[in-house]
């Protein structure tokens, strides 16, 4: 009977963490058949039922997550001795990463930049989404490390503040010569989950004349119907800088005094130390929120 190794204790602990044996082998990078040869082996060698199927998923039996409990620690033990060892420098495996739109066009490009200069050996996946979805993501395992809107408070997320963006209310030149919200305009905001469409709403409720409330999850889109004539939007200032800069908007309505946080956030708990040394350095990122 083959022995235990290194990769059946990822594999246990992978299952435990996604609840799937499909999960754990999308997460590991092979097939859900041999996830499932590897549980057999483990459960052969050591002659007990780890798990037992619950729905489409499976849950740990007591005596496997008592296992889980005993070998996490060490396992990550290992794995932060072959980092030690490596300087980082050897460090593989693949990262999932999750980004708003705001995070993916400032501080994003930079972050990755310097993970593929010190970490060669690391694979990146980088999956754009709303606030919301990527929280849920990264709670059910399926991102490592998330970029988002905050402030977020869950049980299961550790948190790093990395700055504010500030927010401004813009129309095209043509109207707001035509008078601005003089009159009830259309109004744009970023999807409904947003705390930038809680910002939009509270402002309209003060009593900014609007005709409408449109929604669209992409900044560069809705920078595009606004500066074609189709009404006013709350922006993140630093998405339309350029924009400013060329004439294409200008500022219809005085800012508000809100500004909106962002936070990079991992799983609470979390040992593995290749995501752990990622969160360490997305903590030190800034998002570019002056103007």
């Amino acid at each position: 009977m083959r022995k235990l190794a290194i990769y059946h204790l990822e594999t246990l602990l992978w299952i435990a963490r996604l609840g799937t044996f499909r999960a754990a082998a999308e997460r590991l990078g092979t097939t859900q058949p041999a996830i499932s040869a590897r549980v057999r082996e483990i459960e052969q060698q050591l002659g007990i039922a780890l798990f037992r199927r619950e729905g489409r998923g499976v849950v740990l039996t007591a005596r496997g997550r008592q296992l889980v409990q005993d070998c996490e620690p060490l396992l990550a033990g290992f794995e932060r001795a072959l980092l030690a060892a490596g300087d980082l420098a050897g460090a593989r495996g693949v990262v999932r990463l999750g980004a708003g739109e705001i995070a993916a066009a400032s501080c994003l490009p930079g972050f990755v930049a310097d993970v593929s200069r010190d970490l060669p050996g690391v694979t990146l996946e980088i999956d754009l989404d709303l606030t919301a979805r990527m929280l849920q993501h990264l709670l059910g395992g399926t991102r490592d490390l998330v970029f988002l809107a905050g402030p977020v408070a869950s049980p299961g997320v550790q948190t790093a503040p990395i700055g504010e963006v500030g927010l401004v209310w813009l129309a095209a030149p043509a109207t707001i010569a035509a008078g601005g919200f003089n009159q009830p305009l259309p109004v744009w905001s970023v999807g409904a989950h947003s705390p930038i469409h809680q910002v939009l709403l509270a402002e309209l409720a003060d009593g900014l004349p609007h005709r409408s409330v449109n929604v669209c999850n992409n900044v560069q889109t809705m920078i595009g119907i606004v500066a074609g004539g189709a009404g006013a939007a709350l922006f993140p200032e630093t998405m339309v800088r350029g924009a400013l800069a060329a004439g294409l908007l200008a500022e219809a309505h005085p800012s508000p005094r809100r500004r909106i946080a962002f936070e990079a956030a991992i799983r609470s708990g979390e040992q593995d130390p290749l995501i752990l040394e990622m969160f360490h350095r997305a903590a030190a990122l800034r998002i570019d929120g002056s103007g």
